[in-house]
């Protein structure tokens, strides 16, 4: 309703979490490598709390973007079942199949599950349990949950738990009849509402993610946001939303404090007293708000992407850019972006990226995708998260706003965990992502080169060259090993195949090969002959 009227491309303010407005504070980049260590230590319990609404299914989130490549992440959402069940769930997550048999038996299942995670360790994999509300755990499936970090080897624990839950959680485990549970806790992190700088930041992010061009919120409007809603991101959401509602209605294309204390007496349902809320009310209506909205699996955003039609290219020998003069340390990101500001023009980006293909960019010349197509290149320009760049492992160019809205392009040739490496004109540095997510909203630019004929989605009933390429490429994967030439028909084999490369990579498991699919396969098998995403080596 108000989206033209304050020049949004889309509501900045949606309670349904959206990993393009990811933003991480201190404090929730904090948690996450709290998480993201706990999946590479063995052993015990982490643990994960906070209020209603401080963002910890965004943590969860943001962990299955950034886990290691060789960890398995089961997410559980809905713990209230009986311990057969969540043993059954916890197998139907990890794609392990259970006879019909064992579905209600505890020890074929436990068996079932042990069988599996040696397999997972001798393949040197690392097989992680995430558990959200965690406080709805039944006292039953606690102890069955305790009973899984029995599965060991001589060295190590086989499966990592991660319990993330509200404060109840907390109490829950204090309990006498738990603490053996709660001795195994290795760590334990509370995750604590925004701070006032924090949540003026938080706004002006989700704004700049939805087209805003100009300030909307007065900084007396942001002061009283933060106020009213206590740094709770989920009531920052619904304050915000009601009070464009409410500007709109007025004409105001600026929302001022007063514009936010009408928002919020609508909201809570009664006047409020500067400086504090009755947060029983909020918590209520918080609750209320997300009643009925489902909680689901992170996956990227992935738009239509146009995909130009290639022919088979020669074979190109990898190298890395033979010129980058690695910055000084102690340089932040929005020093190096105002340094290099000449340097970061899409013509430099995409000169620097053919020249990781060894190809050379013809300033003024046909389009840059035109340019790659003659090459035998796809050229694929979307809108997705870090998690969704590291599974294509593809170098690529990444558009950067800053406070000032002036845009920058510039080149990511190296990613990990924690750090990217970004070509900055005639420079490069790594970056953390926590700074890193504040200046990019998301898109992106890369080139990658398919085989097997015209490039289009794939589904079963289909055939031709690139159905034979699919099938070829996922038996390489598995480590499948057989005769037989690949199949050129699209088959149920084929469709399973697929479903479980799509699981295994956090991919919609659809069974139906689309382009983000056919470019996450492309990426795992790493081709020597194509530029990929190197770990980041900060010493330069």
């Amino acid at each position: 309703m108000y989206l033209s009227f304050f020049g949004l491309n889309e509501k900045p303010f949606s309670i349904t979490p959206d990993p393009r407005y990811l933003f991480l504070s201190e404090r929730h980049a904090e948690a996450l490598a709290h998480l993201l260590y706990g999946i590479q230590e063995a052993g015990g319990f982490i643990q994960l709390t906070g209020e209603v609404g401080t963002g910890k299914t965004t943590i969860v989130r943001s962990l299955l973007a950034q886990a290691p490549e060789n960890a398995e992440i089961a997410l559980i959402l809905n713990p209230s079942m009986s311990a057969p069940e969540f043993l059954l769930t916890l197998c139907e997550e990890l794609g392990i199949g259970v006879p019909d048999t064992a579905a209600g038996s505890l020890k074929d299942l436990v068996d079932i599950l042990s069988a599996y995670l040696l397999r997972a360790h001798a393949a040197g994999r690392r097989v992680v349990l995430v558990v959200d509300e965690a406080q709805n755990l039944p006292a039953e499936v606690l102890e069955q949950v305790r009973l899984l970090t029995n599965l060991e080897t001589n060295t190590q624990k086989l499966l990592q738990i991660i319990l993330i839950g509200q404060p109840e959680l907390r109490d829950l485990l204090q309990r006498n009849e738990l603490r053996q549970l709660a001795q195994r806790i290795t760590g334990r992190y509370h995750l604590d509402p925004l701070a006032a700088p924090e949540t003026l930041a938080y706004v002006r992010h989700r704004l700049r993610v939805a087209g805003a061009t100009n300030e909307i919120f007065s900084r007396h409007a942001l002061r009283k946001i933060h106020r009213l809603s206590g740094g709770v991101p989920r009531v920052i959401n619904i304050l915000c939303d009601r009070a464009l509602l409410g500007g709109y209605a007025l004409d105001r294309h600026q929302i001022n404090a007063a514009l936010v204390r009408q928002a919020a007496r609508e909201v809570f349902g009664r006047r409020t007293r500067r400086g504090w809320i009755v947060w029983p009310v909020a918590a209520a209506l918080i609750l209320l708000a997300t009643t009925g909205v489902a909680l689901w699996r992170l996956k990227p955003f992935a738009p239509a992407a146009a995909a130009v039609r290639v022919r088979p290219a020669a074979a190109t020998v990898r190298r890395k850019l033979p010129v980058s003069k690695p910055v000084k340390a102690g340089h932040t990101l929005a020093a190096l972006l105002r340094r290099y500001r000449r340097e970061t023009d899409w013509r430099t980006a995409y000169a620097r990226l053919f020249q990781l293909w060894h190809l050379s960019y013809v300033r003024g010349g046909a389009p840059p995708c035109i340019q790659a197509a003659r090459h035998g290149l796809a050229c694929l320009k979307a809108r997705g998260s870090l998690g969704q760049l590291r599974r294509y492992n593809r170098p690529a160019i990444l558009q950067l706003t800053n406070a000032t809205d002036h845009r920058y392009e510039v080149l990511m040739t190296a990613l990990d965990r924690t750090h990217a490496r970004l070509a900055l004109g005639p420079t490069s540095a790594p970056v953390g992502l926590a700074a890193l997510s504040r200046d990019w909203m998301g898109h992106y630019v890369l080139l990658w080169q398919p085989d097997g004929g015209r490039l289009r989605t794939l589904m079963q009933g289909m055939s031709g060259a690139r159905v034979r390429w699919l099938d070829a490429s996922l038996r390489r994967i598995d480590g499948i090993e057989t005769s037989r030439p690949p199949d050129s028909v699209y088959d149920a084999h084929l469709t399973h195949l697929v479903r479980r490369f799509q699981r295994a990579h956090r991919l919609t498991v659809d069974g139906i090969a689309g382009i983000e699919t056919q470019l996450t396969l492309s990426g795992a098998l790493a081709q020597p002959h194509t530029p990929v995403l190197d770990p980041v080596d900060q010493a330069g």
